[in-house]
């Protein structure tokens, strides 16, 4: 429930509503929709529009009853403004980016400056910071320690079993493998992210439970209420792979004569809960909503990106099918739900260095949260929608390209030695970047402008080769809309995410607001509470 304005503020937030009205109808009335003519009227006009727009801004001091957590993975700032470019125009914007709250996050991990995928999901799910390759565990586990990931003090309760506790349905769904590094911060106690099946644990590691068997047998993985994704190779022994759905040589290959996919069945019947497992697109539509547990597993090790996603029956869903069918299954517990959505394949991209590829699996990522908003409109006042990274990649726009030319364009010739380059451009980068050569003994650059940039599987020229295009440690943005969203406001730890949904939901660490109504005390004196130094509490 949102808190009431006073009268003269509802006045205020009346009249604003009506300027905005009026004045979005004189915009629309003075330009086309091809074109738009940036004269002065024009930006005094967008510059009093949004103006009038933070005006009517109110804030929603209730409780979130349902909470959605968006997760582009290697979305960073630079990818969404090249995204917004290639899927809308410089002047458009991404649906997210019209949410009313935004802040920046710090996404340094525990001992690293530029993070991974599992320690960053860590910080984002349960509120503390983790070493790199290490998730749902504590600084005291460094990489490959199993014996200390075992120790019950130095594991870490993700935002899942908060919401458990608290009686939500949760759930998550990705485009990468269920038990890749983003997911399995959100049920698994490891060591290594690497180890998501028995193949990849070595000898002196075997009292480690592997991620998929975590998932599957242990809490809250056996709890959570709509699992979908990838990663049948770690769930499944021997599986077999086709030109289709290909066995992911990245990954683990499950050989121990497991079937987790039949377990998870197994323990649905046994607690007399009705369940379904999917597998393509056809058996993800003939879902009714009415089970209390859904599985998808959709691919051998990552779906398919969706630029090449077979849309037939047989094929498999697109981030958007997967977080509808999540929302649809959720929103039927009085108690409210919490699910996080992973746009996986933005990093997968990125590290590949095919940034058309990037761009392509951001505007995906941006469908699935337009379907999300359409979904939850009717439960707005209720529900607390953040969209934000778990890191950055290096992908730099540069030079001075003239707006009509494609982001993925020729940006201008280079006055060092004449050669032109792209306007995306990456600054690490594996072999298929690194487009150097010697030329009667000295170093030169490929010519772009002799093949076609703006193909899908370009990889842009980078600066520095390594295996592949890694990871950039800038600070990432986070958007919010719904309850408590304005708490987002400034430079924030990566951390601060779960504790706005904890605060928010009234669930978890930070749960102390919700008593089943908003609490009579001010948030100021929560505040100022919050804020006392434990030292002058213990004296």
């Amino acid at each position: 429930m949102s808190s009431s304005p006073s009268p003269s503020s509802s006045s205020r937030w009346t009249s604003c509503l009506i300027l905005l009205q009026v004045l979005n109808l004189a915009i629309a009335a003075t330009q086309s929709a091809d074109h738009v003519t940036e004269d002065h009227r024009y930006w005094l006009d967008l510059g009093r529009e949004d103006i009038l727009r933070a005006l009517s801004e109110q804030r929603n001091t209730g409780i979130a009853k349902n909470v959605i957590l968006f997760v582009g993975d290697g979305m960073g700032l630079s990818t969404v403004t090249a995204a917004r470019i290639y899927g809308k125009t410089e002047r458009g914007r991404l649906a997210f980016e019209n949410f009313p709250n935004i802040g920046t996050l710090k996404t340094y991990s525990a001992d690293k400056i530029v993070p991974d995928s599992c320690s960053t999901a860590t910080a984002l799910f349960s509120g503390i910071k983790a070493n790199q390759k290490t998730s749902g565990v504590d600084y005291r586990v460094v990489v490959d320690d199993c014996e200390a990931s075992l120790k019950p003090e130095n594991t870490i309760d993700s935002m899942f079993v908060w919401a458990k506790e608290a009686g939500k349905s949760t759930g998550f769904v990705t485009t990468t493998r269920v038990t890749h590094a983003t997911p399995s911060a959100l049920y698994a106690h490891t060591s290594n992210r690497n180890w998501e099946c028995e193949d990849k644990i070595p000898k002196n590691a075997a009292a480690c439970k592997d991620i998929a068997r975590q998932l599957v047998e242990d809490l809250p993985g056996r709890d959570i209420n709509v699992i979908m994704g990838g990663g049948r190779q770690n769930l499944q022994s021997n599986v077999v792979g086709s030109d289709a759905d290909p066995i992911d040589p990245w990954s683990c290959y499950s050989k121990d004569g497991r079937d987790l996919i039949a377990d998870w069945t197994a323990d649905k019947n046994v607690r007399n809960f009705k369940h379904r497992v999917v597998q393509n697109n056809e058996e993800l539509a003939g879902v009714d909503h009415s089970e209390e547990f859904l599985l998808g597993v959709f691919a051998n090790g990552h779906l398919k990106m969706e630029h090449e996603r077979d849309q037939g029956p047989k094929g498999m869903p697109s981030l958007r099918n997967m977080t509808e069918a999540a929302i649809k299954n959720l929103m039927k517990n009085p108690d409210g739900f919490l699910l996080m959505v992973e746009g996986g394949l933005i990093d997968f991209a990125h590290h590949r260095g095919h940034a058309k590829q990037a761009l392509s699996e951001t505007m995906a990522f941006n469908d699935a949260i337009e379907r999300a908003l359409e979904l939850t409109k009717a439960k707005a006042s209720e529900t607390l929608i953040i969209v934000t990274s778990d890191h950055s990649h290096p992908l730099v726009i540069s030079g001075y390209a003239d707006r009509s030319v494609p982001i993925t364009g020729i940006a201008q010739n280079s006055k060092f030695d004449g050669v032109p380059y792209t306007t995306l451009l990456y600054g690490t980068g594996g072999p298929d970047n690194y487009k150097f050569f010697v030329n009667q003994s000295s170093v030169a650059r490929e010519n772009p402008a002799l093949v076609n940039t703006d193909d899908i599987n370009y990889a842009q020229q980078a600066a520095i080769l390594t295996d592949e295009v890694a990871h950039e440690g800038s600070d990432v943005l986070v958007y919010a809309t719904g309850p408590m969203a304005h708490l987002f406001h400034s430079v924030h730890e990566q951390t601060y995410v779960a504790h706005v949904i904890s605060y928010a939901s009234g669930i978890g660490p930070q749960s102390g607001r919700n008593d089943g109504h908003r609490s009579s005390i001010s948030h100021h004196v929560i505040a100022a509470v919050l804020l006392i130094p434990l030292w002058s509490l213990t004296g």
